[in-house]
């Protein structure tokens, strides 16, 4: 399975973007996507993930602000991320689980300016 995410970009703080990540194949029925991050000089972290039975959970910074989607019919994972703030930049990168295995993408990087 090949990912692909797109989306970022320099944005001023308090803005907004929207991060796409679009799967080589179905994705309907993979319950676990998620988005991650790692910021320079940093370990990657978690920021937003779908679980079994589509349960959504965030990394704390993020809650409120963030919010994970996803399009079956185009398979595509979304990040909607509002009011960034600076220490929110970071390479952002999609990973899913299928049949036991984690598939990651490269990433896409985002700048926030304060």
């Amino acid at each position: 399975v090949q990912l692909q995410a797109s989306g970022g970009g320099l944005v001023q703080a308090g803005g907004s973007l929207r991060l796409s990540c679009t799967a080589s194949r179905s994705i309907f029925g993979i319950d676990v996507m998620g988005w991650y991050r790692q910021a320079p000089g940093n370990q990657r972290e978690l920021v937003a993930i779908f679980t079994s039975g589509g349960t959504a959970h965030y990394v704390d910074s993020v809650k409120g602000r963030f919010a994970i989607s996803r399009d079956n019919a185009k398979n595509t994972l979304y990040l909607n991320m509002n009011n960034l703030k600076p220490e929110d930049t970071a390479n952002y990168s999609c990973s899913l689980r299928l049949l036991g295995q984690i598939y990651w993408g490269p990433g896409t990087l985002v700048t926030v300016s304060s």
